[in-house]
């Protein structure tokens, strides 16, 4: 039953981590309501997402593959380009708040009313971010670091780290297609700092040599339904609003306050 579980939480993480609508939020969620909650909830967790990870360096691999080569050739850079400093800058204020709140993610905040609370503000800020949506600036280090400030309110579940950090390039003025593609680059460093620490702490304490066929598995999923849901959403917000999964997070809190309480 561990190994179906975890699984499923797998194709739970890989369709819920790039779509706005939070994996972390679902993932609790799911072990909340099957009565499933497990040992290492949130190391779990993070090696899934660890997997999701792997999604998007193999998805963006030619973005990536030009940060790099522009890093070191520095005339070929154009205004607007994604650069390696961009990204550093807006990784350093969720590593600074991620390591003041660890404690507090693995316990305080698992909690369903908190997801629902989150899905609900989440919501807004996203609604918020279309409406007054006006692309009028190139990706830079200033717009950069305020992208880095809306990442910082994904460590809470049910926020989503998409949907903040897209929100937070659409506030900024960038162009959909930059805002997106950002929100999924500036995402790698945390994403691999956090998945590979937690691997490391369940490695040490053994978890992995006794569930490894479940973590592979649940990791196998996690990054196969990753790749056709970051295809999808790519595709997906060059065209339309984030709107209905704005309202798709309203309906879920609205029924996990009602379960939850009733």
């Amino acid at each position: 039953m561990n190994l179906i579980f975890t699984i499923i939480l797998g194709v739970v993480q890989g369709l819920t981590e790039f779509l706005p609508v939070s994996s972390s939020g679902h993932l609790i969620l799911f072990r909340n309501f099957l009565h499933f909650e497990g040992s290492y909830g949130l190391a779990v967790d993070a090696v899934l997402q660890l997997a999701t990870t792997f999604a998007i360096l193999i998805y963006f691999h030619k973005d990536i593959y030009e940060i790099i080569r522009k890093f070191f050739i520095k005339k070929e850079r154009r205004a607007g380009d994604i650069t390696a400093y961009q990204i550093i800058i807006a990784s350093i204020p969720v590593v600074i708040f991620g390591l003041l709140l660890e404690k507090d993610m693995d316990t305080i905040f698992r909690n369903p009313l908190l997801v629902a609370g989150s899905l609900i503000v989440g919501s807004i800020i996203m609604l918020a971010a279309e409406k007054l949506y006006k692309s009028r600036h190139d990706l830079n280090l200033k717009n950069s670091l305020m992208i880095g400030f809306f990442q910082v309110l994904a460590l809470v579940p049910g926020m989503s780290r998409s949907g903040m950090t897209i929100s937070g390039g659409l506030f900024s003025g960038l162009s959909r297609e930059t805002a997106t593609r950002f929100s999924f680059i500036v995402a790698l460093p945390v994403l691999f700092g956090s998945g590979f620490k937690k691997l490391w702490d369940l490695k040490k304490i053994g978890y992995v040599n006794q569930h490894s066929l479940e973590l592979f598995l649940g990791a196998g999923a996690a990054f196969f339904v990753g790749i056709l849901a970051v295809h999808f959403l790519v595709r997906f917000l060059k065209k339309y609003r984030m709107d209905v999964f704005a309202y798709y997070r309203i309906a879920l809190a609205i029924v996990i306050i009602l379960v939850t309480v009733f």
